[in-house]
């Protein structure tokens, strides 16, 4: 189901997820650093995974937003309409049919990740740190349209106009039942409770940017799916208008905001804001299987919260990463994203740019909320804060050494891989609340009771 609510024209057979924010103003702060990280990365956990889960970029800088809304729709296009709160009446040149790809890159670059690493021979390590404590000792360490009726309604057509396969209408308000009347009587079909819904949003005085399908010009495209919409406008408020598209929500509902700001991390400032538990070991036996394992933790954490608090992912500068999901994003991927703050292809200058230091200076910060109308009963708004320190949501699997080991320090190693094993096993189980037994088979342990599983003689001919 949508974030704000699709407006279906004569009928609502179609189905769109998509997200519409409202944004404004946020403090900028210093860029973080963070130490290189060595692993190897094996998987990662999209926005894919969730079902009903809608996807928006919104780039910042000052009062400046740039907001991307990804839109998800099976059904006959002529019943596509959406309605969006917006703060000022957009002009033509401020609306941009953009890429899906942008949504792709963004999702992959800052998705959880799963990293491994393989154990060495600990009999040829043993050697190998005898060799460097002896270095170690003489070297120094190196440094890391409009209604007839319109204007009897209290309704305003501020602006009309086509972009891409899109025709759009801004209209202003006065009374939520007009607008409400309006929209009925040009052929869309809200869903119950729309005019209650509608009525904190014209106190505001905010406008309705209304959407619809242009099919001669979704033809002439080419494209066989809805492209994201764009909007580049000025607002000192930064916040996402929830409660619209709660209307004719059946069950929660997943949201992944990417945050795109010159540096510092973005929170919400009338929900707490927490990060997902990270940077564990865990069984080497959830490798095939990561996107399961990460539904199973995102579940248990927000039932956990109780269902009331936004998840940070990530956080980090798009100058580098580690480990890396895929590859940061180029500057013209930026710009498409909604960076306005860039140097356009051509202009090296500095003024109104980033000169070379373009990935250093534009900070992802990914959110990730699951909300209802019980647990988001406001708006969601957003601050960005003080905290500079580079987060992902990663996880690390350990492999242990299966080869010959004939060396005095064999048999401590095996503990310690079994003790090792134990840990992952049970931080699996707590992250999860997937069975203890189930946990420990994924860790390469016998369950629980099992015959030998402790005996003296399970390791004698290993």
């Amino acid at each position: 189901m949508p974030l704000l609510s699709p407006l279906c024209r004569r009928a609502s057979a179609g189905v769109m997820r998509l997200v519409a924010p409202l944004v404004a103003g946020a403090t900028l702060l210093a860029a973080p650093t963070a130490h290189a990280f060595c692993g190897f990365y094996v998987g990662r956990a999209d926005a894919g995974l969730f079902n009903r889960a809608s996807q928006v970029i919104m780039a910042r800088d000052g009062d400046r937003t740039v907001i991307s809304m990804a839109n998800d729709y099976s059904g006959p296009l002529d019943e596509f309409a959406l309605v969006v709160p917006v703060p000022t009446v957009l002009k033509r040149e401020q609306v941009h049919v953009g890429d899906p790809a942008i949504f792709t890159r963004v999702d992959g670059w800052s998705a959880p990740r799963l990293t491994e690493y393989h154990d060495d021979n600990p009999c040829a390590q043993r050697e190998l740190e005898r060799l460097k404590d002896r270095s170690e000792s003489s070297m120094k360490a190196a440094p890391a349209a409009p209604a007839p009726t319109a204007a009897a309604l209290g309704v305003k057509v501020e602006e009309q106009f086509s972009v891409g396969e899109y025709d759009i209408v801004i209209l202003s308000a006065t009374e939520s039942d007009g607008l409400e009347t309006w929209l009925t009587g040009n052929g869309y079909r809200l869903p119950a409770g729309a005019s209650k819904a509608l009525a904190p949003y014209i106190r505001q005085g905010l406008k309705f940017f209304v959407a619809k399908v242009n099919l001669k010009n979704q033809a002439r495209s080419g494209s066989t799916k809805l492209r994201p919409l764009q909007f580049a406008f000025e607002s000192r408020r930064f916040m996402l208008p929830l409660r619209l598209g709660m209307l004719n929500a059946q069950g929660p509902q997943d949201l992944v905001v990417y945050m795109l700001t010159r540096q510092g991390r973005v929170e919400a400032s009338n929900y707490r804001t927490v990060k997902l538990p990270a940077n564990m070991d865990l069984p080497v036996g959830i490798r095939g299987d990561f996107g399961r394992f990460y539904q199973a933790l995102f579940d248990r954490q927000w039932a956990r919260e109780g269902g009331r608090v936004v998840f940070t992912e990530h956080f980090w500068n798009m100058g580098w990463c580690d480990p890396c999901a895929a590859d940061p994003l180029t500057p013209d991927e930026l710009r498409s994203a909604g960076v306005f703050w860039i140097n356009p292809p051509g202009n090296t200058g500095v003024a109104g740019g980033l000169g070379r230091n373009v990935g250093q200076q534009v900070m992802l910060t990914r959110l990730h909320l699951r909300y209802t109308r019980d647990t988001f009963p406001e708006d969601l708004a957003f601050i960005e804060t003080a905290d500079q320190q580079n987060f992902q949501t990663r996880y690390v699997l350990r492999h242990p050494y299966t080869g010959v080991m004939q060396c005095s320090e064999a048999e401590a190693y095996r503990r310690q891989v079994k003790d090792r094993q134990q840990k992952e096993a049970l931080a699996l189980h707590d992250l999860t609340g997937w069975p203890l037994d189930k946990s420990r088979q994924l860790a390469g342990l016998r369950a629980a009771g099992s015959s030998g599983s402790d005996r003296w003689w399970s390791t004698l001919w290993e």
